[in-house]
């Protein structure tokens, strides 16, 4: 997958996520969560006003501090594949 196709995949399945209607399991979203903060670089703390929601984001963060930015792009897009698209389309 070439770079270009990658980052026109990643924003296809963020905007898949942004439009979704149903309730997103908390374990996938927090997957979700992780992988788009390294894709875009934003490394900023967790801004809810519920230190316990703060402290999974920061856990999910944490878990995936090592893979780089190309990886992240493609476990969310795998993720969404995987686990909100019924037949994978």
């Amino acid at each position: 997958m070439s770079k270009k196709n990658l980052h026109t995949d990643f924003q296809e399945a963020v905007a898949f996520v942004s439009n979704y209607e149903f309730p997103i399991p908390a374990d996938i979203l927090l997957k979700l969560y992780a992988y788009y903060k390294v894709a875009t670089k934003n490394f900023s703390n967790p801004g809810s006003k519920t230190p316990l929601i703060n402290a999974f984001k920061a856990n999910a963060l944490i878990q995936a501090q090592n893979i780089s930015i190309e990886d992240a792009m493609k476990e969310y897009i795998n993720l969404v594949e995987k686990e909100l698209k019924p037949d994978g389309k």
